[in-house]
């Protein structure tokens, strides 16, 4: 386990408020997040060291081994980044979405599409295989981004542990959000009113599916990782590419839908051309903000190469 200090542990935590903001947009992945800012491997190893083995430990030998074994001050310290950034973010992330679309998926489409050429550039070496597995992740994310959401809006307590498991599987792949996956779904409307209203016993569901979900794909993505790097890298940078049919900024509504206040929003959408956009495409500061997106991510990688030297 890494010897971490104060300043450390903060900018473990600023990660966590980052993956959590990113996680509550429908379409972009926490898990990107976690691989461009370098946590994502040890994230991997910690989730996935939490098995009987640990428990035993905890069992024999106490709290405090066990908390070892699982690089618990790493774990804590990102969850709750996470959780106070959701907890926080919500409604502001809501109210932009709902207000100012364009520039909310402009600035995300830069972020994402420079993450891109970061997590392709952790491929030591690209071939038939390489390149044949980043088009079937490519074609995959993009087809799921293509998919209509279910109108109608579960709130069964088995419904919400299974939405929460599939949910939390997709947050830590990077490219496939979990938040779209809940909107899929039909669980992201009930999950952000839990979220608002602090319904802790429907998020309580939600969070043990999780859990679930959590700790069984997590050691899936470590075997993957350990076996077969490259591929798995390729893999996730072809869904990364696939998800940007989904952030594009500039939508066409195919149809609409009542939410629960009674208002019309949209519930299908596709992608345009923002010269075919009506109203107002606000191109130059889509363009500014997908720019800052896209500098965000390379300055990022320049100052992780800094620290390590």
């Amino acid at each position: 386990m890494q010897q971490r200090n104060f300043i450390n542990y903060l900018i473990i935590a600023l990660k966590g408020m980052a993956m959590g903001a990113a996680d509550v947009v429908p379409g972009v992945s926490g898990g990107t997040i976690a691989f461009i800012s370098g946590i994502y491997e040890e994230l991997l190893t910690s989730i996935s060291s939490i098995n009987f083995s640990t428990l035993k430990l905890l069992k024999e030998h106490g709290v405090k081994a066990f908390w070892n074994a699982i690089n618990g001050n790493f774990l804590a310290t990102l969850l709750s980044g996470v959780f106070v950034s959701i907890i926080s973010l919500a409604k502001l992330i809501s109210w932009l979405l709902e207000n100012k679309p364009v520039l909310v998926w402009s600035f995300f489409f830069g972020l994402v599409l420079a993450s891109i050429l970061f997590i392709g550039k952790q491929i030591s070496k690209w071939n038939i295989s390489t390149v044949l597995i980043f088009l079937l992740g490519a074609a995959l994310a993009y087809y799921i981004t293509t998919l209509q959401p279910l109108i109608s809006e579960n709130t069964s307590p088995y419904f919400l542990f299974l939405a929460g498991a599939l949910a939390i599987c997709a947050m830590i792949l990077p490219g496939i959000s979990g938040s779209f996956i809940l909107v899929l779904l039909g669980a992201y409307k009930p999950v952000l009113d839990a979220i608002h209203n602090r319904n802790y016993q429907l998020l309580g569901i939600l969070a043990a599916g999780a859990i679930v979900g959590l700790l069984t794909f997590s050691k899936i993505l470590k075997w993957l990782f350990t076996h077969y790097k490259d591929l798995t890298l390729a893999l996730l940078t072809g869904f990364i590419l696939g998800s940007l049919n989904k952030i594009w900024p500039w939508k066409e509504t195919l149809t609409w839908r009542t939410n629960s206040h009674g208002v019309k929003v949209p519930f299908n959408e596709q992608s345009i051309s923002p010269l075919s956009f009506e109203g107002d495409s606000q191109i130059l500061m889509a363009i500014i903000l997908a720019l800052i997106g896209f500098a965000i991510i390379i300055i990022l990688e320049k100052v992780a190469q800094i620290s390590e030297n």
